[in-house]
């Protein structure tokens, strides 16, 4: 059976005159998974339209695509043109759990959920004639999964190819995350079993890792025993973590022991009210700069992530929230504007308040305003997010927030690292459409290479100052 597997991408990242970096990162597990639970015969085609033209003249039986929201109407498109020329179409997804409804206008069969029980399920009753409309997850456990099908993906397209989840969901429930939908009506999250995920790691060529769960802190047990396992691999890898993980017990240097270089920290806001109105209780009553001194005291670097937007959020929030990161030394920001996602708690709510502007998926980008904003206009919200971009990964204030580290070669580490992602984009953009993009991770690996600091501290010389699955999302 010929089967065709597809991620449709953004038209900014198919534009034939800029391809942002971001685009081309890593490869999205969630169809390589799925593609492992096929039959040995089947002929499998996974494209990933974010680092690839696609091919739209072949004729495969079954088509397999991965929607999320701002792909949502690309990915409806596919689906009706391999519609009329023949083929079963599956969608499977965040945006099909949230809206199943609008996507089953397009597809022969849906899949509401995770997909580690059911695709095996639609794929036995696809071959015994009698495919269901709707297969909805049932069964939340990946402790068994077969291997991902790492043959299909086109490694030397991506930055850092070694992608790796090892598990599914988060433990937290913030009002604007869009995982909720998700995993509806069951564990929101569950790990692998630590040897597979080690074997896994096993798989992978060279050292860098990009560990994609969305939170790799967050059951104790199981990353207690993935990173004694790592030690002694020699791996350097990233990966997400709250706040409340990296100040509890010594996980946290447990995982810089084991290579951990760089974390994604969802800050969000500096406000407890904004933190208390979108339940982000894992952040409330911690000291973001005590756990920042931490990460900073073990040589990990530092993605910042922070919302903006919410209802606290007044004129100045920009301004403050760019002066807080380059002070703590942060060495990246993910800033984005709150984009109430259909099926989070926030949508409900601002739904209810007649403050969504409009149904139009490909604007939900955390770039746009889409609902009726408080305290600040429209306007203000945008113009404030384009600002805080640009003046946080100024040149001045990138050297600022290098300077703050205690050794001359984490301040060289955050320099190059920050320079590199936001200073050089033609240069990442040459790279993407030469092919050649792939070329960089040993300088990569190279910058994520182990700093030791002295224990405790941190910016500012260590002084406290008064003061973040099968079809994984891509937002």
């Amino acid at each position: 059976m010929k089967i065709k597997m597809i991620l449709p991408a953004l038209t900014e990242a198919k534009s034939p005159f800029w391809r942002p970096i971001k685009y081309s990162l890593f490869p999205p597990l969630g169809l390589a998974t799925l593609a492992a639970y096929c039959s040995p015969g089947d002929d499998i085609r996974l494209q990933d339209e974010h680092v690839e033209e696609l091919d739209l003249d072949d004729e495969p039986d079954l088509v397999v695509i991965q929607v999320y929201i701002t792909n949502a109407f690309r990915a409806y498109g596919l689906a009706d043109h391999y519609k009329q020329k023949g083929a079963y179409v599956c969608l499977g997804g965040l945006h099909v759990s949230s809206l199943p409804e609008e996507a089953m206008l397009h597809a022969d069969s849906i899949f509401i959920g995770p997909g580690e029980d059911t695709f095996p399920k639609f794929l036995q009753d696809f071959h015994n004639g009698c495919a269901q409309k709707i297969y909805r997850n049932s069964r939340r456990d990946i402790e068994d999964i077969p291997p991902i099908r790492r043959d299909l993906i086109k490694r030397s397209r991506y930055l850092v190819p070694n992608s790796i989840v090892v598990s599914r969901g988060c433990p937290h429930h913030c009002d604007f995350c869009y995982k909720d939908a998700f995993f509806e009506g069951g564990r929101s999250f569950y790990t692998q079993k630590v040897d597979a995920a080690l074997a896994e790691i096993d798989r992978l060529p060279g050292r860098h890792l990009y560990f994609l769960d969305d939170h790799l802190l967050g059951h104790q047990r199981f990353a207690t025993g993935l990173f004694e396992g790592m030690k002694g691999m020699d791996r350097v890898f990233q990966g997400a973590s709250t706040i409340d993980a990296i100040l509890r017990g010594d996980l946290i240097e447990k995982a810089a022991e084991a290579g951990m270089r760089s974390v994604f920290v969802g800050f969000e806001t500096l406000s407890k009210g904004n933190l208390v109105q979108s339940n982000k209780r894992q952040n409330i009553g911690h000291d973001y700069e005590q756990a920042i001194r931490r990460l900073h005291s073990l040589g990990i670097m530092i993605n910042g992530s922070f919302v903006f937007g919410l209802d606290e959020d007044d004129s100045d929030v920009f301004q403050r929230t760019v002066d807080w990161a380059v002070k703590n030394s942060l060495t990246t920001c993910t800033f984005h504007i709150l984009t109430p996602y259909p099926g989070t708690r926030l949508y409900r709510d601002m739904e209810a308040q007649g403050r969504i502007l409009h149904s139009n998926w490909d604007q939900y980008d955390t770039r746009q305003v889409v609902y009726r904003t408080v305290g600040l206009s429209a306007d203000e919200l945008k113009r404030g997010y384009d600002w805080a971009y640009r003046s946080f990964y100024s040149w001045k204030n990138i050297l600022k927030a290098s300077l703050g580290h205690d050794t001359f070669k984490h301040q060289l580490k955050h320099f190059a690292y920050a320079g590199g992602w936001k200073k050089f984009e033609p240069m990442w953009n040459f790279l993407i459409k030469s092919e050649g993009l792939n070329k960089m991770l040993p300088l990569l690996e190279s910058i994520l290479s182990k700093v030791n600091n002295k224990p405790g501290r941190g910016p500012q010389n260590g002084t406290k100052d008064i003061g973040l699955s099968p079809f994984p999302a891509i937002a």
